[in-house]
């Protein structure tokens, strides 16, 4: 997987250094930057980072508003009607926008999010508190068979990646646990540290950010993560789960094609930016770079793909 994500990041990278920047002279003003989770997430942590390059590069800033609930739907449901002059973006999260439709009425529909660049993959990651006796993979399906649904979980809203990892996870190993929603990462991760739950699906990012506060029990890549070479894949353990939360930037449907072209142009640029790549390798998060013109075709794959996940999760009759 690792592999393919860096030959699609290589091409996107050629592509981008090859066109303008910006179009016009867009942007004239500071940009409003809405993230729809708690502050301390990864969509917060990734935007704050982009803020100095995208400063470097147009001379400007990003206003970073929180507009946390539903697990982003909150925010997503009134993207639309927002101010459509590309000077008010927000970021999303994949497959949270596949999977919140099929679940019913969410305010907002797939097709209604105007996704203009997605710039990174966090791997799922299943982790407990450092003091926890749950020490592998081994002992979490141990513990979870013992006393089905005992097993609590944290994980970021619901019907989002981090359910998806539980759900995918629980059917390929046997078991059942209990999923306990939370409004962000950062929530998310409190509730663990706090031991208010047995376990959270989380990133990889979290096991960065916590250090030895931490046990990370299993990755989902096809080969270990460099920055935890001691953590095994679920595939080492026979569990296929592979994969994790995509994250970009929207716009208003209203936002003209130009202004999104060169919306999704300066965060392309900034992810070749070598100082804001070191603190994204160094965080645990893989930097993608698919660009405006490859939206259509990604997100009609990746939908495709969430199709089937959304039948596992009962989503989709």
């Amino acid at each position: 997987m690792l592999k393919k994500i860096a030959f699609v990041a290589a091409l996107a990278a050629t592509a981008a250094l090859a066109s303008p920047v910006v179009a016009a002279d867009y942007p004239e003003r500071d940009v409003t930057y809405i993230i729809p989770f708690n502050a301390g997430g990864e969509s917060d942590v990734t935007a704050r980072l982009q803020d100095a390059p995208f400063r470097s590069l147009t001379g400007k800033g990003f206003v970073i508003q929180y507009q946390p609930g539903a697990g982003g739907a909150a925010a997503w449901s009134q993207l639309n009607g927002l101010s459509d002059d590309g000077y008010t973006i927000m970021g999303i999260n994949l497959p949270h926008l596949f999977l919140q439709p099929m679940s019913g009425q969410v305010g907002y529909k797939t097709e209604d999010i105007t996704v203009v660049n997605v710039f990174q993959l966090t791997p799922h990651a299943l982790l407990v508190n450092a003091d926890s006796p749950i020490k592998t993979l081994d002992d979490y399906i141990a513990a979870a068979k013992q006393a089905p649904g005992a097993t609590t979980v944290a994980g970021t809203g619901s019907n989002t990646a981090n359910q998806v990892a539980q759900e995918t996870f629980d059917q390929a190993a046997g078991i059942t646990t209990t999923y306990v929603p939370f409004t962000g990462t950062a929530a998310t991760t409190a509730a663990l540290l706090g031991n208010q739950v047995s376990a959270q699906w989380g990133f990889t990012t979290v096991a960065v950010e916590q250090a030895d506060k931490v046990r990370m029990l299993g990755v989902a890549l096809d080969e270990r993560h460099p920055l935890f070479p001691d953590v095994p894949t679920f595939k080492e353990k026979g569990i296929d789960l592979v994969g994790g939360a995509h994250r970009g930037v929207a716009v208003p449907k209203g936002t003209p094609e130009e202004t999104r072209q060169a919306i999704s142009d300066i965060f392309t640029k900034i992810n070749q930016d070598p100082a804001f790549k070191q603190k994204m390798d160094e965080g645990g998060y893989i930097l993608l770079d698919l660009g405006y013109e490859d939206m259509d075709k990604f997100m009609s794959d990746l939908g495709a793909e969430y199709v089937a996940v959304g039948k596992a999760l009962g989503l989709v009759k």
